[in-house]
């Protein structure tokens, strides 16, 4: 009335890639685990989530002498972090150079790697291929993939991340390193596009890299979940450019619509969040300022330009930073010229 065989994984594929012994060091190792994440990511073969065990990883390590033939190779099993390969090839490279070092021999076996003690610890003893009972099975008749077939599947391939990377820093004029933070997942590098769409590249890529982002981070969220869309977070861009809210009431903006899901424009509208552009009003804010720093506008008229920033701050901050910024300066030019 029972059985043990668990089928919680049946119809579930699964893809193995192996690699050459090409790569020399755990940087060189991480940095190919996020490109092929990344790229599994974008095909859509795979979420890449390698703490949720979508994506797993088992090295291979050895360390010879210069221009000696490869060492003896020992296996660390199931990484589930590209930070936790990282730390177990550096370890498992020093236990072998040490242990070769006092005269010892490495062993050939599989290794497990314990994340709190940041060390490898052995598995079990493998000596070679045929340790594994490799035999055929007669269910399985070969696969074979006719090359018209690979050509027909590589044309639907999406744009992978390097040709995105080089159409991104291209077309929107942004730096390799927000570009990179851009295209590290799918759905970031939509979303920015949509943003960008009609709108300044830089500031779109700005707020969704320092403001959605980091927003997201603190929450420990994901762009996929996030209540700001790409229209909501466009709206809100759109009224910073039109002039109706400064920099910094966005911001402010931008935490209210995280937390209620509500669009930029109604709480611009009900939370008294719209910018003082009202001249004569900004004019009278400026000349208290100037007034009461009398020594500092001396000092700015002896060539000190840098204080313009901070009576600009000093209006900002009479006004609970809604005053319109551009205007500010403006009229401190004049005041002060």
């Amino acid at each position: 009335s029972k059985t043990f065989v668990d089928l919680n994984r049946a119809g579930i594929a699964l893809m193995e890639i192996v690699t050459e012994p090409d790569l020399r060091s755990s940087e060189e190792a991480g940095a190919f685990m996020a490109k092929l994440r990344s790229i599994v990511r974008y095909v859509g073969t795979c979420d890449g989530n390698m703490e949720e065990g979508s994506m797993r990883c088992d090295a291979n390590v050895s360390v010879r002498k210069q221009d000696n033939p490869y060492g003896t190779r020992c296996e660390i099993k199931n990484l589930n972090s590209i930070r936790f390969l990282m730390k177990a090839i550096d370890y498992e490279a020093r236990r072998q150079v040490e242990l070769i070092e006092s005269g010892g021999v490495v062993q050939q076996e599989t290794r497990l790697f314990d994340s709190e003690r940041g060390e490898t610890r052995s598995m079990r003893s493998k000596e070679d291929s045929h340790d594994y009972r490799y035999f055929p099975d007669p269910d399985l008749l070969p696969l074979r993939l006719e090359d018209g077939l690979v050509e027909k599947l590589k044309a639907q391939l999406p744009e992978l991340p390097d040709e995105k990377a080089k159409r991104f820093t291209r077309e929107y004029g942004l730096t390799e390193y927000d570009t990179a933070l851009l295209i590290s997942e799918p759905e970031r590098a939509d979303y920015f596009e949509a943003i960008a769409e009609g709108r300044d590249p830089k500031q779109a890529a700005n707020w969704v890299i320092v403001e959605l982002l980091g927003r997201l981070n603190r929450e420990g969220s994901t762009i996929g979940a996030s209540k700001v869309d790409p229209a909501g977070l466009g709206e809100l861009l759109d009224l910073i450019t039109k002039g109706a809210i400064s920099n910094t009431l966005a911001k402010k903006v931008l935490d209210e619509m995280f937390s209620s899901g509500d669009p930029a424009g109604t709480i611009v509208a009900r939370g008294g969040f719209s910018q003082v552009s009202d001249e004569k009003e900004l004019e009278e804010h400026a000349r208290a300022v100037l007034g009461a720093n009398i020594e500092k506008v001396e000092e700015f008229k002896n060539g000190k330009d840098k204080l313009l920033g901070f009576f600009m701050g000093q209006v900002m901050k009479k006004t609970s930073g809604k005053a319109n910024p551009q205007m500010v300066n403006k009229i401190l030019r004049q005041l002060l010229s």
